[in-house]
């Protein structure tokens, strides 16, 4: 069993989904099923409706998974474990107050050294605890020795007791930590491998150590993925396919994305025959937004003409062929709807044009079909006498939108729209 951890919080931003979608070719590459698990403990920062956002946005780029959980269903558990861990001395309750732990905070800082807690609560009596009756919050034991994890990018990793520290696993409202629930989490469900984010590696650790003092003895596979550094000002997946980028381009993109890879252009499916999470890179990875635009339009192109226009909310070929002839300008969704736009949109009058766009208007209204442009133009010509720049520049706008379309191009794919358009 694989699981992809999101929480509620925030965004799913890039470099999640880049998780995702490795947890998800990996899952399919071991026949193994994937579990996608909610992390929603932290009430006060959930977002209302952010969950649901999480699933469709997994939905959208067709990331199988086999079942949905959600962390706070578990709370019974992990309370229920974490007494049993205080009442074998390996957690305590602590009333240090915030201003305590900042304190200490700010000494570890000026002294230049890494935060640790100082374990004073760890040597109250029982007697003494139970007559304080200030809220407290549950750590766990430091351990005593080096935590060790085996991951399959970074290798064999030590972590020091230091490192570690007495850390929190229940908040004062008694709900667990992020890292508490996750490690208790993922014994229920039998997870085998977890790949995650590097962001998590001093998380992983502290799970580990937390299993070792329950007596869990399965070994978990760690892969934590280098992170997705981006000059975007907003790098959330649903930013870009509001942009207009294809879920196709952007998963292509975050696979190709400091991989070894036989092709720059496949699809989700096509990587599954040939992935290998040990070639992806080592080190933090850049995304570029130039990049993606050129894959986005490589995937536009490969769409079927019928499948181009009813994205655009037509059902015609003619449609679809004119976004791909718009496509050697623009490279989203969002900028052919844009571009498809302009061609429907009442035009009043043309700068630098104004008396021949409306001859052109007039003559046009009353123009009969033309199966060509040639005949198309020849007929205003003749009803009109505007020829070259005076003709070609207040049609061009008044057609597409812009002055310098080729229209010889454009009019056979709107030729059947032409009332409409010059309304």
């Amino acid at each position: 069993m694989l699981r992809f951890a999101q929480s509620p919080t925030r965004d799913m931003h890039l470099g999640d989904l880049r998780v995702a979608i490795f947890n998800y070719i990996v899952s399919k590459q071991e026949n193994q099923k994937l579990l996608i698990r909610i992390d929603d403990t932290d009430k006060e920062k959930n977002i209302e409706g952010k969950e649901k956002e999480i699933l469709e946005l997994l939905n959208l780029f067709s990331i199988d998974y086999a079942n949905v959980v959600y962390e706070s269903e578990n709370l019974k558990y992990h309370q229920k474990i974490a007494m049993q861990l205080m009442g074998q001395k390996n957690a305590f309750a602590c009333f240090c107050s915030d201003e305590k732990i900042k304190e200490l905070k700010e000494s570890a800082k000026k002294e230049n050294k890494p935060y640790e807690y100082d374990g004073f609560c760890q040597t109250l009596s029982d007697e003494t605890i139970l007559n304080v009756n200030s809220p407290f919050i549950v750590r766990i034991k430091k351990p005593e020795e080096n935590i060790e994890i085996k991951d399959l990018l970074k290798g064999n990793l030590l972590y020091k007791p230091s490192e570690i520290d007495f850390f929190p696993i229940l908040r004062h409202d008694k709900t667990p930590t992020d890292n508490y629930a996750s490690a208790i989490d993922d014994m229920l469900y039998d997870i085998s491998d977890v790949i995650t984010s590097e962001e998590q590696l001093i998380e992983s650790p502290r799970q580990v150590h937390i299993r070792k003092l329950l007596n869990y003895d399965k070994e978990i596979n760690y892969t934590h993925i280098p992170n997705v550094n981006s000059d975007l000002e907003n790098s959330s997946v649903k930013y870009l396919i509001d942009e207009g980028f294809l879920p196709a381009a952007i998963a292509n993109y975050l696979v190709l994305l400091g991989n070894d890879t036989p092709k720059e252009f496949f699809t989700l499916e096509e990587a599954i025959e040939w992935f290998d999470i040990k070639n992806v890179s080592k080190e933090n990875v850049h995304f570029d937004i130039k990049k993606l635009k050129e894959l986005n339009k490589k995937h536009l192109q490969a769409f079927d003409e019928m499948r181009l226009s009813k994205i655009l909310g037509f059902a015609d070929r003619d449609i679809g062929r004119l976004a791909k002839l718009f496509l050697n300008e623009v490279s989203t969704i969002k900028e052919l709807k844009e571009k498809i736009n302009l061609v429907f949109s009442p035009k009043s009058t043309c700068e630098s044009f104004e008396e021949e766009f409306v001859e052109l208007k007039l003559c046009l209204r009353e123009a009969p079909y033309f199966e060509s442009f040639e005949e198309l133009k020849a007929y205003i010509t003749e009803k009109t006498g505007l020829k070259q720049e005076k003709l070609l520049n207040p049609l061009s706008y008044l057609l597409t939108g812009t002055k310098t379309t080729d229209i010889s191009e454009v009019y056979p794919l709107i030729k059947n729209y032409l009332g409409e358009i010059v309304k």
